[in-house]
């Protein structure tokens, strides 16, 4: 054998030794970590009792678990707490101004200090006219809280492009429980994404979408004073304004008639329903920004009270949806889980 034949070899034999190494190790994790795709279908259960408690202590076998109505064996499952890479998607158009954003600044600091865990990976997206991202993965909370700190409010509202960026970056972390946290005080008024289309990206990620929504006036701060009243209205589009990428006009502040409080403009239930309750999340309608505190603990819980489910996936990638349905063997229990995914 030649010299440059036999170090090829070791080096296949290494890189063999060590990929089968690294499969171990992840396996031994723990069982919830699941392998991505339709070979494996992954899902996170939320089980609460009468009251709205969350109910521990579950087994494999109080879990039945049905795709398209059939009846699938339940081949992975984990009630351990598990780290999240959590994304923050947060309002700062004009209407959060005041009292509402006080009040969300001082429940993220909350939750980002005593309410997740050390482990947990979490990024920042704001949206108005257009949407940022704040800060990106990680979990150093001082960053994140200067970054909290320091964010201002002004222009429309692009909440479904907020979501639109945020599902794939969230998709990417390296935790296998990924979720979303939205709040927001209004309906969205400026995005090019249609809420269609922001459906269906939810429908094929196993990203947690949870919304919460201020359906309630805010109250100037005392660190803010209040604008003074726009007299003429301001066409949209106007000659010389800004435009998106694409070429689409931003949105100007007023955005359109009708801002600032009439019914169009509150926060739309139904709609942050059809994206949260897909996904095995859910949206939560507070009429005070003094509620934030409570909304975000809740949801803090929920996460840290998690069952996870795996089943093998029973058909091909046929690009099509599949419907899920999670019970448990006891009927005074409510289960709360992702409603089926795309083959693709």
């Amino acid at each position: 054998m030649r010299p440059g034949s036999s170090i090829n070899a070791v080096a296949a034999v290494v890189l063999a030794a060590a990929t089968l190494q690294g499969a171990q190790q992840q396996q031994d994790e723990g069982s919830f970590r699941f392998r991505t795709g339709v070979e494996l279908i992954n899902v996170t259960a939320s089980v609460s009792d009468g009251s709205g408690r969350f109910v521990r202590g579950l087994a494999k076998e109080d879990f039945t678990i049905y795709e398209d109505g059939q009846r699938q064996e339940v081949t992975h499952f984990s009630a351990e707490r598990s780290p999240v890479s959590l994304g923050i998607v947060l309002d700062t158009s004009d209407s959060m101004d005041g009292e509402k954003m006080l009040a969300a600044k001082a429940a993220l600091n909350r939750f980002l200090y005593d309410l997740l865990g050390p482990e947990d990976e979490i990024f920042l997206y704001t949206f108005d006219d257009d949407t940022r991202l704040v800060q990106g993965w990680t979990t150093d909370r001082s960053a994140l809280s200067r970054a909290v700190n320091r964010l201002r409010t002004d222009g429309a509202t692009a909440m479904y492009d907020g979501i639109a960026e945020a599902v794939p970056l969230a998709a990417s972390g390296r935790h296998q429980k990924k979720a979303i946290i939205l709040i927001s005080d209004g309906n969205d008024t400026s995005s090019s994404t249609p809420l269609v289309d922001l459906k269906q990206l939810v429908r094929e990620s196993e990203v947690l979408i949870y919304a919460i929504g201020i359906d309630g006036a805010s109250r100037p701060s005392m660190q803010t004073p209040p604008r003074p009243p726009v007299r003429m209205p301001i066409p949209i589009p106007f000659p010389g304004a800004p435009r998106r990428p694409g070429g689409r006009p931003q949105i100007q502040w007023p955005p359109r008639p009708g801002q600032g409080g009439s019914p169009s403009d509150r926060v739309n239930a139904v709609a942050l329903r059809d994206l949260t309750d897909d996904s095995g999340g859910r949206t939560e309608i507070i009429h005070d920004s003094r509620d934030l505190h409570p909304a975000t603990e809740s949801i803090a819980s929920e996460l840290s009270q998690q069952y996870y489910l795996g089943y093998p996936a029973p058909g091909k990638r046929d690009g099509r949806w599949h419907a899920i349905r999670v019970e448990v063997n006891n009927r005074a229990y409510r289960v709360r889980a992702r409603r089926g995914y795309v083959a693709s």
